[in-house]
Order: C-alpha cells, then sequence, then structure tokens
C-alpha cells in the first residue's frame, strides 16, 4: 500500500526574485507569500518561517507481520526582520521533491 500526505505547494520563484535585503518589508512578504507557518520573536526583530511538506509513505502487510515505511521532506524559507520590519536576510532549503516511496527494510 502506497498513500502521500501533502501539505505542500512550491514556493513562487518569481515572488522570491522580488525580495531583496535592506528593501523588502515584512508586510511585503506576507503580500507574496501568505501567512507565516510560524513567526519568532528575537531580540533585534523577527523571523518569518514558511514551510512546505511533502510525506511518502509504503506499507507491507504478510499475513501476521506488518513493515512501513515513511519519509517526511520539507520545503522551508525563514525571512529575517530588523526591529523596523525590513528584511535583514533570508535562507532557504528545498527538499520537498526529494521525499520517496521506499521498502521498510
Amino acid at each position: 500500500m502506497l498513500g502521500t500526505n501533502k501539505n505542500y505547494h512550491p514556493f513562487d520563484s518569481e515572488a522570491l526574485d522580488n525580495v531583496q535585503p535592506g528593501v523588502t518589508t515584512a508586510r511585503d512578504i506576507v503580500d507574496l507569500f501568505g501567512a507565516p507557518t510560524e513567526v519568532v520573536e528575537m531580540s533585534n526583530g523577527n523571523a518569518y518561517l514558511y514551510q512546505r511538506s511533502i510525506a511518502k509513505g509504503t506499507v507491507v502487510w504478510l499475513v501476521i507481520v506488518s513493515f512501513g515505511n515513511y519519509d517526511t521532506q520539507v520545503d522551508q524559507i525563514v525571512f529575517f526582520f530588523d526591529k523596523n520590519d525590513v528584511l535583514t536576510h533570508y535562507g532557504m532549503s528545498l527538499n520537498a521533491k526529494n521525499a520517496k516511496f521506499g521498502l521498510p527494510f
């Protein structure tokens, strides 16, 4: 049996082209990407975390014994803002496409 749990739509590469440290504001990021998955308050500003994931699972039933494998991969972007809500820098990790079905052994 194979199954997929999707909380995923890819980040818009054109929207990322419009992001510029020192210019882009927190409001601009929300307009481009929607509400963040999480907001982290820091001593010198805030960080907005955006996360998308794909999970794929495989289960094999052999009468009495069952084996399973579950792989979750994530696309994540974190935007860091100063106290004036101006973007200072951002980082990303795009691994969701690497989620795989697999045998549990």
